[in-house]
């Protein structure tokens, strides 16, 4: 498996995030491309779960776990989308991605997507992501990644 090494993250921390993503340890930067409107003008809803996508990656790269073993898989079992307002281009999203639930062999994460142009939260959503072997048997968190992910959140499971 080809490794790069110098990828850039555009990730806010700290006193960056808007005051609506606080409480959010990974928020993304995701501008927002023309191509990304439909026939409505706005932003298709299909376009949200790429940048859930792209955020959810986000995370699990800045906690480690897709370095942690190649011979383990996480597969998105479910996602959900809540459209609060409209995003037309030109715009910046910055999308806030915190664990809601850590499950055995689960991890529900929620997001909340921040409008730049309109300085308000735009959309919200969740997604079920499941812990695999190559044969598909789920594989449960080990107490040093849970212990990760509650060092990396600032809260307990």
């Amino acid at each position: 498996m080809l490794k790069i090494n110098t990828i850039f993250e555009p990730i806010l921390t700290g006193d960056a995030r808007p005051a609506a993503l606080q409480d959010y340890p990974v928020v993304c930067v995701q501008p927002v491309a023309w191509g990304d409107m439909d026939g409505f003008n706005h932003v298709n809803n299909v376009v949200y779960y790429r940048y859930a996508e792209s955020a959810r990656i986000a995370y699990m790269r800045a906690i480690g776990f897709l370095q942690a073993r190649e011979d383990l898989l996480t597969i998105l079992a479910h996602a959900s989308m809540q459209y609060h307002r409209p995003v037309v281009y030109p715009d910046t999203l910055l999308i806030g991605v915190r664990i809601k639930h850590l499950g055995t062999t689960s991890i529900v994460q929620e997001y909340a997507m921040f409008s730049q142009a309109q300085q308000a939260v735009v959309a919200t959503g969740e997604a079920v992501i499941v812990r695999t072997d190559r044969t598909m048997s789920k594989i449960a968190w080990s107490g040093d990644e849970r212990a990760k992910v509650a060092a990396f959140e600032g809260r307990e499971f």
